[in-house]
C-alpha cells in the first residue's frame, strides 16, 4: 500500500475558502499601502547565504533553511571533514544558498543592486512567503507570509508616524482591536550605558525581548548567564518594569537617562512619534499621547525586537482579544545597506504577519461575508438545449460583474443543488421548457428558498 502523503511540519494547505480569506487580508493591506504611495516589488525565494548570514544575530542564523548545492559536492570534502560530523561546517561547504528568513534583508540587497534605477526616498511594499527553521507551535509556522512596507533614503521621523498610521488603518479595517507597542533602540542603548553594561547591549535586548514569553525570573537568569553583573541586573528592573501613561514614562526616562546622550535622543524620537501620531489621529483630543484610543499605543521598554539591524524606533502589534504572538512588527535600521557596500542609507519598515492575522480573524469571526463568498450564481444544467439557452445569460451576468458558473454536466437536480449548497452559492438559475418559452429564468434564493421568474436584466439586478 502506498505511503500516506504528508507535508512538512510548520506548513499548511489552504482550501478555496481559506484562500478567499487570505486574499481578503492581502488585498486589504495592499489597498492601504497604495493609499500611502508604496509600490510593489518581489525578490527571489532563495538568496545567497552570504546575503543572509550575520544579519539576524546568532539565533536568527540558526533558523535559516539552507539549500544543498546540486552535483557531487562530497567529492571536494576530505574524509576528515566528513567524519567530523560538524553540521555547521559541512553546510558551509555544500550550501551556498538559503531560503529568505524575512523580506527586509533581501530588500536591502535589492536597493544596493538597483540603486541607479531607484528614486529616493523609495517606498516599497512586498507580500511574499518567508521560511524559518523554528519549532512549530500555535501561531508560529516554518513557512509564512509577510506583508512588508519600507521607506529607504529618508531620516525623517514622519516615516515612522506614517507607518503607524498604516498599522492603525489596516487593523481598523479588519475590525481587530490592537495594542501598538513602541520603543527605541537608542533608549535601550542608553539604559545599557547607565547600568554600566554598554558592551552587552545585544545580550540585554535579546533577553528582555523574551519577557512576555519566559517571565522576569528567566530573563534575569539569562542576563546573568551572559555575564551581566548582579548590580546591573538590579538597576535594570525598575526601568524595564516602568508603569504609567506614555507621557509619564517619557518624563521619568528623561531623568533616568539624563547622562546618556544616545538615550535622550531615543526619548526625543519616541516623544515626537507619539505626539504626531496622536495629533493626526485625533487633533481635538487633549491627550496627544492617546493612551485611551480604540487601538491602543503604548511605550513599552521591554520591547527590544531581537534583530540586530534595528537602530532607532521599533514597533510591535498585539491583538487585544486573542492570545497570540505579535501580528505586526518593524523599526528603523540605519546600517543595513552598509553591509552590502552602500553606507549612509537609512530605512524604516513594518511587516504584517498574514498567517497570524488569518488566525485572529478566524477566531474572532471578523471576515465580511462577501470576502469569503465565491460563486454568486449557478445555472442548473438540464441538457444541451437548456445549456445553450443559459450560456448567453451567464455571459451577460459575468459582464455585469457577477461571479457565475454553469454546472458542466446534465446531472440530477439533487446533485446540482448539493453542489450549490456545498459551495455556499446564494442564487441558482433554473432553465426548463417553460422558462425558455417565456424567454426568462427561474431565480432561486438558496437562503430563503424563494423562487421568482425573471428576465436576464431582472436576474442581474436582483443579485447585484
Amino acid at each position: 500500500m502506498a505511503a500516506k502523503p504528508s507535508i512538512p511540519k510548520g506548513t499548511r494547505d489552504f482550501s478555496p475558502v481559506e484562500m478567499a480569506k487570505r486574499n481578503y487580508i492581502f488585498n486589504t493591506i495592499r489597498d492601504v499601502y497604495h493609499l500611502y504611495g508604496f509600490q510593489q516589488i518581489e525578490t527571489p525565494s532563495m538568496e545567497m547565504l552570504s546575503t543572509l548570514m550575520g544579519k539576524y544575530g546568532d539565533e536568527g542564523d540558526k533558523l535559516l533553511f539552507k539549500i544543498q548545492n546540486s552535483g557531487n559536492y562530497f567529492s571536494e570534502l576530505s574524509d576528515e571533514e566528513l567524519l567530523s560530523r560538524d553540521a555547521a561546517k559541512l553546510a558551509s561547504k555544500f550550501c551556498e544558498k538559503g531560503l529568505r528568513y524575512d523580506l527586509t534583508v533581501p530588500f536591502a540587497r535589492y536597493v544596493v543592486m538597483h540603486r541607479d534605477e531607484i528614486t529616493f526616498p523609495f517606498k516599497r511594499y512586498q507580500i511574499q512567503p518567508v521560511w524559518r527553521a523554528d519549532r512549530p507551535q500555535r501561531g508560529r509556522y516554518r513557512e509564512f507570509y509577510q506583508c512588508d512596507a519600507d521607506v529607504v533614503g529618508s531620516d525623517s521621523l514622519l516615516n515612522e508616524v506614517e507607518l503607524m498610521q498604516i498599522v492603525d488603518t489596516v487593523f481598523t479595517r479588519f475590525g481587530i482591536r490592537v495594542c501598538i507597542k513602541i520603543n527605541n533602540r537608542k533608549i535601550l542603548t542608553g539604559i545599557a550605558e547607565i547600568i554600566g553594561e554598554a558592551d552587552k547591549i545585544v545580550d540585554i535586548t535579546v533577553a528582555i525581548d523574551k519577557l512576555d514569553k519566559i517571565g522576569l525570573e528567566n530573563v534575569n537568569k539569562e542576563l546573568a548567564e551572559k555575564g551581566i553583573s548582579d548590580e546591573a541586573i538590579a538597576k535594570l528592573q525598575p526601568i524595564i518594569l516602568l508603569k504609567g501613561t506614555n507621557a509619564e514614562k517619557l518624563s521619568i526616562l528623561k531623568e533616568v537617562l539624563a547622562t546618556s546622550e544616545v538615550g535622550l535622543k531615543g526619548v526625543e524620537e519616541s516623544e515626537f512619534i507619539l505626539h504626531m501620531f496622536g495629533t493626526l489621529r485625533a487633533p481635538h483630543t487633549p491627550d496627544l499621547f492617546m493612551d485611551d484610543m480604540i487601538n491602543h499605543i503604548e511605550l513599552d521598554l521591554t520591547l527590544a525586537r531581537g534583530l540586530n539591524y534595528y537602530t532607532g524606533a521599533i514597533f510591535e502589534v498585539k491583538a487585544l482579544d486573542v492570545q497570540i504572538g505579535s501580528i505586526t512588527g518593524g523599526g528603523r535600521y540605519d546600517n543595513l545597506t552598509g553591509v552590502f557596500g552602500m553606507p549612509g542609507v537609512s530605512g524604516v519598515g513594518i511587516s504584517f504577519g498574514a498567517d497570524r492575522i488569518f488566525d485572529v480573524l478566524n477566531q474572532l469571526e471578523l471576515y465580511p461575508k462577501e470576502a469569503v463568498n465565491g460563486t454568486q450564481l449557478l445555472f442548473v444544467n438540464f441538457g444541451d438545449k437548456e445549456a445553450a439557452y443559459s450560456l448567453p445569460i451567464l455571459s451577460q451576468a459575468r459582464l455585469a460583474g457577477i461571479r457565475a458558473e454553469i454546472f458542466p454536466d446534465s446531472s440530477k437536480m439533487k446533485k446540482q443543488m448539493s453542489y450549490a449548497n456545498a459551495k455556499n452559492i446564494p442564487f441558482v438559475a433554473i432553465v426548463g421548457e417553460n422558462e425558455m418559452n417565456e424567454g426568462k429564468v427561474t431565480l432561486k434564493n438558496m437562503e430563503t428558498g424563494e423562487q421568482t421568474l425573471v428576465s436576464a436584466d431582472e436576474l442581474i439586478a436582483a443579485i447585484q
